[in-house]
């Protein structure tokens, strides 16, 4: 019998993108200032590492690089609800489809069957949606009334699972990038959290170039990686953007000799995308990249980005550009330190490895 592809390749096995992390490091709120974080920053060619400050990003980038930010927008993505029989239903929207319609995770006691009505508590008016299909994981719900009128008055800020407490109202302006202008996302893109106006301003008078992609950042990435070899994993389709501008700031600043500088690994992934022909092209679409070690990157030259879940398919992106190796043990440098994990912790600046998995052209 004939193997798979797959099977007769050196399968990357889920467990060598696992660690240890101790659950008081786990950031619960923001700090005060969004730039009050730390920075840890990791060579990729060396392995060495730097404990370094966010507000000291202005000295790491350079006169002639291109900053690019993901400008998507957090929608209240978090509905709860219950059914006829009184069961709790928690809905998290992953896109909307139409105007009443939506993809979406559903978490209940029991799986909810197809058919099934859902009714969600308002002042004034009684809401409900019914389940129309489901495929996997994901469901499409039909709701009463547009879904956008649904979540403005019942919907909650979609915090993910590891922050252990219901959103508040400093969530509704934090668990967002002051940049946001295109509602879509189920989850913030949260390298952008640290960056506020003044030092957007600040990089500006450095000679910093700044654009914007959109990436809709979907329900889909809380999802566990269950594929023993990585490889078999499916990637949940994300939306993505990236303008004629966005390709030209690119040419640019590769022309004068500045780096593209990915804020998160949504970033990484649009751009990637918009280059699987070998040249970066405008894309608008859905993206199943899916970039783990043995990626030959073509569209960036450095990224920052935040610490990300063990065995995660966004740990994974982040080995496939500055090695496994170096990247696992700046992680233990970094618990080591006590930094903050995940949405609202600390930060890295990454540059990648040396070798034949990058194509970065000047």
């Amino acid at each position: 019998m004939r193997k798979s592809k797959i099977s007769q390749a050196h399968k990357l096995d889920i467990n060598q993108f696992d660690y240890r992390l101790p659950e008081r490091l786990i950031a619960q709120y923001p700090l005060e200032q969004r730039t009050d974080s730390r920075l840890l920053c990791l060579d990729g060619r060396s392995g060495a590492v730097r404990d370094r400050s966010f507000t000291e990003l202005g000295g790491i980038l350079a006169a002639g690089d291109l900053l690019v930010l993901n400008d998507t927008k957090v929608i209240p993505a978090r509905i709860f609800g219950h059914k006829p029989s009184g069961g709790k239903v928690e809905v998290l929207v992953d896109r909307a489809l139409d105007r009443s319609r939506v993809s979406a995770l559903i978490r209940a006691s029991k799986a909810p069957r197809v058919g099934t009505s859902i009714e969600f508590n308002c002042d004034d008016e009684n809401l409900e949606a019914i389940i129309e299909r489901r495929d996997g994981d994901f469901y499409t719900l039909r709701f009463s009334s547009p879904v956008g009128d649904v979540m403005g008055k019942t919907g909650h800020v979609p915090l993910p699972p590891y922050i252990r407490r219901s959103d508040g109202s400093v969530d509704a302006q934090r668990y967002q990038t002051v940049y946001a202008r295109r509602p879509g996302a189920a989850a913030a893109p949260t390298a952008g959290l640290h960056f506020d106006h003044d030092l957007l301003r600040t990089l500006r008078s450095r000679d910093v170039d700044i654009a914007f992609l959109t990436l809709h950042v979907g329900a889909g990435s809380f999802q566990p990686v269950r594929a023993h070899d990585v490889r078999r994993h499916s990637m949940h389709a994300e939306r993505v953007q990236v303008s004629p501008a966005v390709c030209a700031a690119v040419s640019r600043a590769r022309a004068r000799g500045g780096r593209v500088v990915a804020v998160g690994t949504t970033v990484v992934r649009a751009l990637e995308t918009a280059a699987r022909s070998g040249e970066l092209q405008p894309v608008v679409g859905d993206s199943r990249l899916f970039i783990y070690p043995g990626h030959r990157f073509r569209g960036v030259d450095a990224l920052i980005t935040n610490f990300h879940l063990p065995r995660s398919t966004l740990l994974m992106l982040v080995c496939a550009f500055a090695g496994t190796e170096h990247v696992l043990a700046a992680y233990a440098h970094a618990v080591a330190r006590e930094y903050r994990f995940y949405s609202y912790g600390d930060a890295m600046f990454v540059t990648p490895q040396a070798g034949p998995g990058h194509g970065l052209r000047r």
